[in-house]
């Protein structure tokens, strides 16, 4: 009699996804695909926006188990919220990168998700920070994560420029999701950026089928 032998171990759960965000000449874009995915064979949403307002203008990007991330952005809007409140002016974008950091050390035994934050404030202006997993945290000029980022490297080292103006950033942020989701199975859906600046926060959505195309597909 044929005998099957059933793995007792559980598989890990492994999520796709582009997130990038970039400084330029007065301030950030952030940016996303939609995709939400299951392993790399099945999509669960097309449309999740991945891009999360913190503040008024602060926004994070969301990286690993969509659980996990919902879960911790929550957790820190409500400490931005009640900070804002005690300092009677608007957080500082190190402050609530430095709250996500405190979240995800504090819980990194459970949890699996990574997060890049970006924004605007009056004493340093435009900033990007990246809280990777563990609660590890860098100030960097621009920088991407998720399984689609792994194909847009050279993209990133050749084509950014600190001084670029909103249009240009605007411009060079859809070209490397538009690179990654081309390549990378997990990632895909439409385009969310957010430019934060002195001025105000901009969203702008890019569909699947106006991203710009880079190969025959």
């Amino acid at each position: 009699m044929e005998k099957h032998c059933t793995d007792s171990r559980v598989k890990g759960v492994s999520t796709g996804t582009t997130i990038l965000a970039a400084v330029f000449d007065g301030g950030v874009v952030i940016g996303s695909d939609s995709r939400a995915s299951v392993g790399e064979e099945y999509v669960s949403s097309k449309t999740i926006n991945k891009v999360i307002q913190v503040h008024d203008r602060i926004f994070c990007c969301i990286a690993g188990s969509l659980a996990d991330a919902q879960a911790i952005t929550k957790a820190a809007k409500f400490h931005l919220s009640f900070h804002s409140v005690q300092m009677e002016s608007p957080p500082r974008v190190m402050a609530a990168a430095s709250v996500l950091r405190d979240l995800c050390y504090k819980n990194r035994e459970e949890l699996q998700a990574g997060f890049m934050t970006a924004g605007w404030d009056k004493k340093n202006g435009p900033q990007v920070y990246v809280v990777a997993l563990g609660g590890m945290l860098i100030n960097q000029l621009v920088t991407i994560a998720g399984s689609g980022s792994t194909y847009i490297y050279g993209y990133i080292d050749a084509k950014y420029k600190p001084n670029m103006t909103k249009e240009e950033c605007l411009q060079f942020a859809t070209n490397a999701l538009a690179l990654a989701m081309g390549r990378d199975n997990a990632s895909g859906g439409v385009a969310h950026l957010v430019v934060v600046t002195e001025k105000g926060v901009e969203h702008v959505v890019v569909p699947g089928d106006k991203l710009p195309k880079f190969h025959d597909e």
